[in-house]
């Protein structure tokens, strides 16, 4: 049988200066995945993955999402199927996903780090794949952080709730034979679930229980979010993080906050314009503790979440039925990032958007608020969740260079539960090195490409690692010492 190669080595690589940008610069840099949402555990104890359906479609619900769209039985999706049939209807939707970016991450996954590409995916081919990779990932360099070693990641940081111990993180952190940093990212989105009091009460028990502290009062539960705060610190974070629908900056008072609370700790529900109260009064403090923290802070703005009750009752949360949303924020926006700069106490903070109606808002917020301290303070945060494939992150890159300096961009993320997603750095690494090389060939970039690599390099690597601080070598300054060596 011929071979079918559909990902070749020049993926995405439309022309010369492309490719040499793409080869020279790019490819050979590490990952450094600065939001994720890998099982910390599965890192820790460096977990091995019996088959595919483990590794490749447990809790990926951007699959799930394509599963159903093509008529299959959520049994085959979430429920307990054979992991090989679970597969097989996997592989009967994938020919149908053309056009959607998982056709191709899926044979960029198989390509990176299974080395099939002379297959589509299908069910014609879906046993010999099955059996190819499962065989693989009996191997310990197919193990979680085989994986990762493969795909040069030197650091990722998790998604963590200001509750959890981080004990995987320690255990992580102390074992020599893990070559890869993981940090813990504060994520403290159920501090602001009061419209909700029964989560919110459970979620604040278990703060007490982590602290060892009474949080009978507003002040109480703010003390106890900086205790742990330090915590999280101590094991290494720098960066928190934000899910938001709309960012809350409504007018309150103190007094009103703090019968709010005493009221959701009572059980009682709250009314709309007290819920926004709330959590404008709780997203301000958070704010102030990621400045006082000099943590960088993200705000992922825009998703509608669970809006299927009834498979929200069913399944729980993060399981597909999440959207895009389409409510006003500008000025809320503006608001709470003026609240915490007039006192000179707005953290450096990256704006994400889910509804890219909204790339041009973020992209000219985020220079309101560039203060000279820091380059690139306020970041355009990449193209997330579905903006994350070929037409959303070439929308982005466009925006933000026409808007503002994306030299200083610090690049791309996986948003992933999968440890088969690091493919979608090479995505983004060739298609800014394709969207670069086209400037080029229409004359509107010099055809000298030794400085614009080095730009490249700063957007995929070098960026990153010096906004947030991290521990890891400037590659730039690394090659200058090689060479002078010489």
């Amino acid at each position: 049988m011929a071979k079918n190669i559909f990902i070749t080595d020049d993926f995405l690589l439309e022309n010369e200066y492309a490719r040499e940008l793409y080869y020279k610069y790019a490819k050979p840099l590490p990952i450094v995945d600065f939001h994720c949402h890998l099982p910390p555990e599965h890192v820790s104890e460096n977990k091995r993955f019996e088959n595919m359906s483990q590794i490749w479609l447990a809790g990926d619900h951007y699959k799930w999402r394509l599963m159903r769209a093509n008529g299959v039985p959520e049994y085959y999706c979430t429920g307990d199927a054979p992991d090989w049939e679970k597969f097989e209807k996997w592989a009967e939707t994938v020919p149908h996903t053309l056009r959607n970016p998982a056709y191709h991450w899926t044979h960029l996954e198989l390509h990176r780090p299974f080395g099939i590409r002379d297959r589509l995916f299908g069910p014609e081919t879906a046993r010999s794949i099955w059996e190819e990779c499962n065989e693989k990932l009996a191997r310990p360099k197919f193990s979680a952080r085989g994986i990762m070693q493969q795909m040069k990641v030197a650091l990722i940081c998790t998604t963590d709730d200001p509750t959890d111990s981080l004990e995987a993180h320690r255990i992580a952190s102390e074992d020599p034979k893990c070559k890869v940093s993981m940090l813990p990212t504060w994520r403290p989105d159920k501090a602001l679930a009061i419209e909700t009091p029964e989560i919110f009460n459970a979620w604040v028990d278990r703060l007490e229980t982590a602290t060892n502290m009474k949080c009978a009062t507003f002040e109480q539960l703010i003390d106890a979010l900086h205790h742990r705060a330090q915590f999280f610190a101590s094991r290494g974070c720098k960066i928190a993080d934000h899910g938001l629908e709309v960012p809350y900056a409504e007018d309150y008072t103190l007094a009103e906050v703090r019968r709010a609370f005493k009221k959701a700790r009572s059980g009682k529900t709250l009314s709309l314009e007290t819920v926004l109260e709330y959590k404008s009064a709780m997203l301000y403090e958070l704010g102030l503790l990621n400045h006082k923290m000099n943590w960088a802070q993200q705000l992922h703005i825009g998703p509608i979440r669970n809006n299927s009750t009834r498979m929200f009752k069913e399944l729980g949360p993060d399981t597909g039925f999440d959207s895009t949303g389409d409510q006003p924020f500008a000025r809320s926006l503006a608001r709470l990032l003026d609240h915490l700069d007039q006192s000179n106490q707005l953290a450096r903070t990256i704006l994400y958007t889910l509804n890219p109606a909204s790339n041009m808002v973020l992209s000219t917020m985020a220079g309101n608020f560039q203060d000279g301290s820091v380059p690139g303070k306020i970041q355009f945060g990449s193209g997330w969740w579905f903006n994350d494939q070929l037409n959303g992150m070439e929308q982005h890159i466009e925006i933000l260079s026409q808007t503002g300096l994306l030299s200083r961009f610090i690049g791309m993320l996986t948003d992933s539960r999968s440890f088969l997603s690091y493919p979608r750095h090479d995505y983004f690494r060739r298609l800014l090195c394709n969207i670069i090389g086209r400037d080029v060939v229409r004359g509107l970039l010099p055809s000298s490409t030794q400085h614009i690599g080095k730009m490249v390099q700063n957007i995929c690597y070098n960026n990153a690692v010096e906004y947030f601080g991290f521990d890891l070598p400037d590659i730039n300054k690394s090659r200058r010492k090689a060479k002078s060596k010489k």
